[in-house]
């Protein structure tokens, strides 16, 4: 199946776009995909995990400015499509979906220019696909990308379709988030700074220990976890995290918020304070000489900046609601919700989690954390029909210890440092491992002859 000459012009500067498949982009599944007869056919199978898009300890992409049309054959297909134009991740993009699949694109672009992107359907054998797409070469501004959707799982179609340029080759029926990121990974650039991971914690009501919570989450994902981490404090009147860990810098995020344009990563590590060797901070100012009226976008652009400074970024949002509070919550990648065992924070998680699931359906569930769990004579609401009325399984509980949080406060320390064996070390282990989606690394062994120079 030979090209004509223009026909090859036409989708040629793409051919070299993306020959692996989308999963590809994400090691954890890798190696499945390593056995498919071919990337594209990686794609349709059945056990894709949705919560696998975005690696365990990498940040996940969004789709740039461009414009998107989605030309479906299947009503399933074209279920998904409009599922995937209203996902965080693609509402910088202009999507639209439209039905008619190959044939409808076809006749569309007869009188009217291509987006950058085009994706099609054709359920038809391969030689007739071919023949549909090469009259949609004809009528395809250079510069277009164009993604096919198929049903044959067939190498040799697969094979004919990159070689006339085509971007990538999916096999029906789709999930939304394969067709997301097949999209992204189109746009991926490989020169582009590491992105890491963006865990939002937010309070279910005031007092109930959401930053203490993160912060000691963040010295787990440190310390037991061995990965670098990174702290944001973005309650600037009142953040704790300075006096969590006893530092006290003279720039922080207040500083990046005022002229966000400027942060770039040599700014942003001299901004930051080390606080050991895998730990960063980047601190509130935590005084009430300024109004703090900050627009909304440079929230959003000092979040999304922040994210090359470590694999995973800590933001300890303040108890309240606002503009930038949304938009920064709804665009991390995970949430971690605290609430204690009493009738207020159940609502109020009950309405964060509504909010949650509504704007972000396709990310994974928000996870729990049940704090202050055990407080003498105050009456509380048992952790099982907690957990049920929101729908959450597995919650993480840390019991109440008022001895061991108030000497880690007063000291400038955390749980892990100041009872390392203790119930609230182990719970915070636990979410540690939930967050990083993978088991602790084993501890490396001691010499003897180490532990008898100790002695000496």
């Amino acid at each position: 199946m030979t090209a004509p000459e223009p026909q090859q012009e036409a989708f040629a500067p793409q051919v070299e776009t993306v020959m692996a498949d989308p999963v590809m982009a994400d090691p954890v599944m890798a190696e499945a995909a390593e056995a498919a007869p071919a990337p594209a056919m990686a794609a349709s199978e059945p056990a894709f995990d949705p919560h696998a898009f975005g690696h365990a300890h990498h940040g996940e992409l969004s789709v740039p400015r461009i414009g998107i049309h989605i030309y479906c054959e299947r009503p399933d297909t074209l279920e998904t499509a409009e599922q995937s134009s209203k996902d965080r991740r693609m509402t910088r993009a202009s999507t639209q979906v439209r039905s008619g699949g190959l044939a409808a694109a076809v006749q569309a672009y007869q009188n009217q220019p291509t987006p950058p992107l085009v994706i099609v359907e054709c359920m038809e054998p391969g030689p007739a696909l071919v023949a549909k797409l090469d009259q949609l070469a004809e009528v395809c501004d250079t510069g277009t990308k164009v993604v096919v959707i198929g049903q044959h799982n067939d190498i040799t179609l697969y094979r004919e379709l990159m070689r006339r340029g085509v971007s990538e080759y999916l096999v029906a029926p789709l999930q939304t988030l394969q067709l997301i990121s097949a999209i992204t990974t189109l746009y991926a650039d490989p020169s582009a700074p590491f992105v890491g991971r963006q865990i939002a914690f937010v309070g279910a009501r005031g007092g109930v220990g959401s930053s203490t919570v993160a912060h000691n989450l963040a010295h787990a994902l440190s310390e037991h976890m061995q990965s670098s981490t990174a702290i944001v404090d973005f309650d600037l009147p009142f953040g704790t995290a300075g006096l969590d860990f006893n530092q006290d810098p003279l720039q922080g995020v207040v500083d990046a918020l005022s002229q966000p344009e400027r942060l770039d990563p040599v700014l942003l590590d001299r901004m930051m304070v080390r606080c050991s060797e895998r730990l960063s901070l980047f601190a509130a100012p935590a005084t009430l000489d300024h109004d703090y009226e900050i627009s909304a976008d440079a929230f959003e652009e000092v979040a999304t900046k922040v994210r090359t400074a470590a694999p995973f970024i800590v933001l300890d949002l303040p108890h309240l609601w606002s503009n930038w509070m949304r938009r920064v919550l709804l665009a991390a990648d995970e949430v971690v919700i605290t609430a204690t065992p009493d009738l207020a924070s159940l609502r109020n998680a009950k309405n964060i989690l509504d909010l949650l699931r509504q704007a972000r359906p396709n990310d994974t569930p928000p996870k729990l954390v049940v704090n202050q769990v055990g407080v003498p004579g105050r009456p509380e609401i048992p952790i099982k029909d907690f957990a049920s009325a929101l729908g959450i399984e597995n919650p993480v509980i840390v019991p109440f210890d008022a001895k061991l949080f108030g000497q880690a406060a007063n000291n400038g320390q955390m749980v892990g440092e100041v009872g390392p064996k203790s119930k609230p070390a182990e719970s915070f282990q636990v979410l540690a491992q939930m967050i990083a989606r993978r088991e602790a690394p084993p501890a490396p062994k001691k010499s003897a002859l180490a532990s008898l120079f100790k002695l000496k």
